[in-house]
């Protein structure tokens, strides 16, 4: 197979539509958790291998939340949200209504919560690649860890096989549109090899 790395300025254009068509139902549907106006920005899109993400993610030694997920359907794979600890605090104290800055440390209630959130923004990216191809595409119950960015990804790198290791980084922002607040993330796709064919024949474009 040809190396996804490769993909033309159009070919990016075009996971880029679809990414940006998920974002938009993502951010209706967490505007309605949090009862705020949320914006998202034109997300930013790359391919790599697995070993490249922490130059894309920003320092390795930085906390964050991550959030696990397995694709099921017609395509597989795994699919990890990771967002900044501090911006994750902030997403606990809007989900549940309380003054910015409560937060913290994570009970199980908020860890309830980022694990609900990380599932909107999932599904809605996962549903946009599915129209896309016109298949099914489903994330499965979430998992959640408190860790270094480094550490997540290492173990994300060991637990996949030589033909699990492109991602598709997905880049993040919402903004707040009451108070101008803006919270990172980065969604990553781990698609398992037939998966990766079946997406990169479908944005290929002569």
């Amino acid at each position: 197979m040809e190396d996804v790395r490769n993909l033309k300025a159009l070919q990016l254009d075009a996971l880029r539509e679809v990414a940006n068509i998920g974002a938009g139902h993502a951010a209706t549907a967490l505007s309605q958790l949090t009862d705020r106006t949320i914006m998202i920005s034109v997300p930013e899109i790359s391919v790599s291998r697995l070993e490249d993400v922490p130059g894309l993610v920003g320092d390795v030694d930085d906390p964050v939340v991550a959030v696990l997920m397995h694709m099921l359907g017609d395509l597989t794979g795994r699919t990890l949200l990771m967002i900044p600890e501090q911006d994750a605090k902030v997403w606990c104290d809007l989900i549940h209504r309380r003054e910015v800055g409560t937060t913290v440390s994570f009970d199980e209630f908020d860890e309830s919560s980022l694990r609900e959130a990380a599932n909107i923004l999932a599904g809605a990216y996962l549903s946009a690649l599915a129209e896309f191809l016109g298949m099914m595409l489903l994330p499965s119950v979430p998992s959640l860890v408190v860790d270094l960015a480094g550490a997540v990804l290492t173990t994300a790198y060991l637990n996949f096989g030589q033909d699990r290791d492109f991602v598709l980084c997905v880049n993040t922002e919402f903004e707040f549109r009451d108070d101008g607040r803006r919270l990172r993330g980065q969604f990553l796709l781990l698609p398992d090899a037939a998966s990766l064919k079946a997406i990169f024949d479908a944005v290929r474009i002569d």
